[in-house]
């Protein structure tokens, strides 16, 4: 006979690290609440290469599929793409803490738009990650946002700056110009209302 656990579960956190993920899909833990977005598409993945590869390895750190902890957010995002100094963190495990972490990218997809715009946004402010670049084929912009102040859902960025593709964006923080001239789009998309 098999014995089953039946107590309910009522931490976020506890259920998120024993959830089983549908193959094609990813998960996050975004303020206590699991999210499901499907797993990215190839003008995403090159967009998040494009940026990986400009920013200089013997320097920083830079991690895909990396999930990073924001313990008084309850909040356990994968950002597209991690970058932290090559000496702030040597593992292991599955979560980078993130007062290490100096850089965090996501990249818009239809499903992502109110994550990556306002709920992610105001997580990493609060998270006091100095610099979070929003990069959108869908609108073929960059928006990067410095100066993170503020307590939970009121945190945000005090600097925003929006570039075009074809742009360059300068990450101050990271000494790297990012060229985004050869960054694809996605055509045949709508525009879709962006959260403010």
């Amino acid at each position: 006979m098999t014995a089953v656990d039946d107590r309910l579960i009522t931490d976020a956190t506890e259920i998120f690290r024993r959830l089983e993920v549908p193959e094609g899909y990813k998960a996050e833990l975004l303020r206590g609440n699991i999210v499901m977005t499907a797993e990215p598409d190839w003008v995403h993945n090159d967009i998040v290469v494009s940026v990986a590869e400009q920013i200089p390895y013997r320097r920083w750190q830079r991690k895909q599929t990396q999930d990073v902890s924001f313990p008084l957010e309850t909040s356990e995002p994968q950002p597209d793409l991690v970058v932290l100094p090559r000496d702030a963190f040597a593992g292991p495990g599955r979560l980078i803490p993130a007062e290490v972490v100096t850089f965090l990218l996501e990249v818009v997809s239809r499903s992502s738009v109110d994550h990556d715009y306002r709920v992610k946004r105001s997580v990493y402010a609060a998270g006091k990650v100095p610099a979070y670049l929003i990069i959108d084929p869908t609108v073929a912009e960059c928006r990067l946002l410095t100066e993170p102040y503020g307590e939970g859902e009121n945190a945000d960025y005090r600097v925003e700056r929006i570039s075009k593709f074809g742009e360059a964006v300068p990450l101050e923080l990271l000494d790297v110009t990012l060229d985004t001239s050869e960054f694809p789009t996605l055509p045949g998309i709508g525009r879709y209302h962006r959260p403010r």
